[in-house]
């Protein structure tokens, strides 16, 4: 008995480092990934301010398409973990197949989109003089989305195999190739023509395709994905497997749209309280966002494990997985908020001199303190679910978490005096508090209710498409 305890500590310790190996690969390539923008933002801010508008507009309709498109095809991860988990090597294959041919239909999709945003450009009032750069900018970053899109797949199938250094790498080289391309084509070096901002749209492009590539070349020649490499010599195309896939992907992509777009609606919300204002809770949002990465990263791996759990009907494995994963994520939000509590008067100076912004953005970052374990917990429990193929009911949770309580309740607070005195931005963010809370309550109770289920070897709505033999 007095072995009992030393042996689960044991094992929870292997499950820590387990998660730990799959989750900061995640988070090193995010924020190389996210450094592209900052590099975009800073070079073509150099050439001009209507140079770095552009570029800041532009980003403001791709993005949000770039992160609906990766959350639809985050589907390819737990289904395929699924099965590697099972040992179900001949389906790994086909089904990382399908989502190459879903990553494909996304990309040109998107690209089309973003080629026809003249009437969005023109609706949001956009200044006629930087129409064109804009539009410019869309138009170069629109070849590359095919690419970024079947990078995103191939990123799913390798993190479904527990390999995710080659997303840190590709995405660390894929930066190094964005500053010299971008210099080369904003600044007009090499023979091409100064660009100005419109060149930082194909300078993204170029990496887009430059990583798709160097992860298709990792992917074939790596012995480790032998035991179900990925082989395109032998097409599949399955319309019932791809039609699942993007069905799972589906409320993903919308949930993560959602998110997105309520902070898009804060923005605009208070963009009539002043300049200062505004750059204030911009600073606090940016700063915050990439805490986020943290509790992002272990919740993509959360699905991997859970996933590989699943697939090996283990329900001691399964449970370990998610209590690790939820115990982490814990320590990471309280160690957030205590950072930001700490060093919430030192991080707007990062930004601005302006001494009504820096203490507008240190009144704020107070806020997001208290937010961070509820919006930790409320991530890795979505990223569990993701692994039981569990997303319908998580995007309807988190829809009414964010837009039937924390927008609503912000928006009540910040403009109106129909609960205290209008509030000003301070509104909006006791909002995000309780809208993340609700959010994190929610989908702890859906993903307990998932681990009383019975384990089987099929998706969670009972598809059968996905497990009958090649």
């Amino acid at each position: 008995m007095p072995l009992l305890p030393t042996r689960i500590m044991s094992i929870r310790r292997k499950e820590y480092a387990a998660q730990l190996a799959l989750a900061l690969p995640i988070l090193g390539g995010q924020l190389a990934q996210t450094a592209n923008g900052f590099v975009d933002t800073m070079m073509a801010g150099r050439v001009g301010a209507e140079h770095l508008a552009a570029v800041a507009v532009g980003a403001s309709i791709w993005v949000p398409l770039f992160l609906f498109m990766t959350g639809v095809l985050t589907s390819a991860t737990p289904i395929l973990s699924r099965h590697l988990g099972g040992e179900a090597y001949h389906r790994v294959n086909p089904l990382a197949q399908q989502a190459l041919w879903l990553g494909l239909g996304l990309g040109l999709f998107t690209a089309v989109a973003l080629r026809g945003m003249s009437p969005v450009l023109h609706a949001m009032d956009v200044d006629p003089a930087m129409l064109p750069l804009v539009q410019g900018y869309l138009e170069g970053l629109s070849w590359g989305m095919p690419g970024a899109a079947l990078m995103l797949a191939m990123r799913s199938y390798t993190e479904a195999m527990r390999h995710t250094r080659p997303v840190l790498w590709i995405s660390i080289i894929g930066l190094l190739i964005n500053i010299p391309t971008n210099y080369v084509l904003i600044y007009g070096k090499l023979g091409f023509p100064a660009m100005g901002g419109v060149g930082c749209g194909w300078a993204t492009s170029v990496v887009m395709w430059s990583m798709a590539l160097m992860m298709g070349l990792y992917i074939r020649r790596h012995p480790v994905y032998q035991p179900a490499r990925l082989n395109l010599r032998r097409r599949h195309l399955e319309f019932a497997s791809l039609a699942y896939m993007l069905r799972l992907g589906l409320p993903v992509g919308l949930s993560i749209f959602f998110e997105v777009s309520i902070f898009a609606v804060i923005a605009l919300l208070i963009s009539s309280l002043g300049p200062e204002i505004v750059a204030g809770h911009q600073i606090a949002l940016n700063f915050t966002s990439l805490i986020f990465m943290v509790p992002l990263s272990f919740s993509l791996a959360a699905t991997v494990r859970v996933g590989h759990a699943r697939g090996r009907h283990n329900r001691d494995d399964l449970n370990l997985a998610v209590g690790s994963a939820i115990r982490m994520v814990s320590l990471v939000g309280v160690a957030a908020a205590v950072l930001l509590v700490l060093i919430r008067h030192w991080v707007p100076w990062i930004y601005t001199r302006n001494p009504e912004v820096i203490a507008l953005a240190s009144h704020l970052l107070l806020f997001a303190a208290l937010y961070q374990i509820s919006d930790a917990i409320q991530v890795v429990a979505n990223g569990c679910l993701r692994g039981f193929e569990d997303t319908a009911w998580p995007m309807v949770m988190t829809l009414f978490a964010y837009w039937g309580i924390g927008l609503p309740l912000g928006y009540a607070l910040a403009l109106t005096d129909l609960l205290v005195p209008a509030m000003g931005p301070s509104g909006f963010w006791i909002g995000l508090v309780a809208g993340l809370t609700c959010a994190a309550i929610l989908l702890g109770i859906r993903l307990r209710w998932r681990l009383r289920q019975p384990l089987t070897a099929r998706a969670g709505n009972g598809d059968q498409s996905l497990d009958h033999a090649a």
